[in-house]
């Protein structure tokens, strides 16, 4: 895979990948704002799957789990200015500000699609990345100017950038029920259900009674099987979507769980 990244810092830059496709599952542990230069990107998330593209804007919340699958399009890389917006530098934006976030019940991802004052501020990044030499704090500014945009054109995302919480206690075989198909470590999982390596292992063992990684694949197996028969999805489609990382690992496993491969499913024999 080609994969080149430019920064200004580590908070801002210039991503481009020249293959067919990057697939990765994740947790972001930053705000990310993130516009669109060329190509397409499918986020896949437990409740909604988002399809983004050239000119796109958009705010993806710290906290969340999610598959993102990257293509070039039209001939064109895919080509995104990204802009991590970390909670010490948000703690000192809002230092002086009387803001209370409300808790929000369902996290979503903000689209800001072509806004002109947003696209102005992620655009005039551009020639930074060329520069060798940056002026000094160029990049704090730039991420300033971008939070109060955001401020400005949804005053929701107050309840999203103040908000500094992390994860609490909450209950284990919920949240993995909904979240099983993002491949991610278990110190992911047990870090998002508010407990230590060792607790979450503990308390998934009693809730399932069989280990994580057991329980998980028979999870993404059958909803495979239920993405080929109610779906008719393709096993390309259906393999990254539900938390594998290669097609004959996938192929593999799926057969030796059911007795037949997803393309003999799919086929009928």
């Amino acid at each position: 895979m080609e994969y080149q990244a430019k920064y200004i810092t580590d908070d801002i830059k210039l991503s481009c990948y020249e293959d067919k496709f990057f697939k990765s599952d994740v947790m972001f542990d930053h705000h990310m704002l993130i516009w669109f230069i060329s190509g397409e990107t499918k986020i896949v998330q437990a409740d909604a799957t988002y399809f983004f593209k050239k000119g796109d804007i958009f705010l993806i919340p710290r906290n969340q789990l999610a598959t993102i699958i990257n293509y070039p399009k039209d001939g064109q890389p895919h080509k995104t200015v990204v802009m991590h917006l970390s909670t010490t530098r948000l703690r000192n934006f809002y230092a002086n500000l009387n803001v209370k976030p409300k808790a929000l019940e369902l996290q979503k991802i903000y689209s800001f699609n072509n806004h002109p004052l947003l696209e102005s501020c992620l655009a005039s990044l551009i020639p930074y990345f060329e520069m060798k030499e940056l002026p000094e704090d160029i990049a704090s500014l730039k991420i300033t100017e971008a939070v109060s945009i955001l401020r400005t054109i949804d005053k929701e995302t107050d309840n999203v950038l103040a908000n500094f919480e992390e994860p609490g206690k909450i209950d284990l075989a919920s949240y993995m029920e909904k979240n099983f198909m993002f491949n991610l470590p278990l110190e992911k999982f047990s870090f998002l259900t508010g407990r230590s390596l060792t607790t979450f292992k503990r308390d998934f063992s009693k809730a399932f009674s069989t280990t994580p990684q057991r329980w998980l694949t028979q999870k993404r197996l059958e909803l495979a099987h239920y993405h080929f028969i109610e779906k008719k999805k393709k096993p390309i489609d259906v393999c990254y979507e539900v938390g594998f990382e290669n097609l004959s690992h996938f192929s593999y496993a799926f057969k030796k769980q059911f007795g037949y491969t997803p393309t003999s499913l799919i086929n009928g024999k």
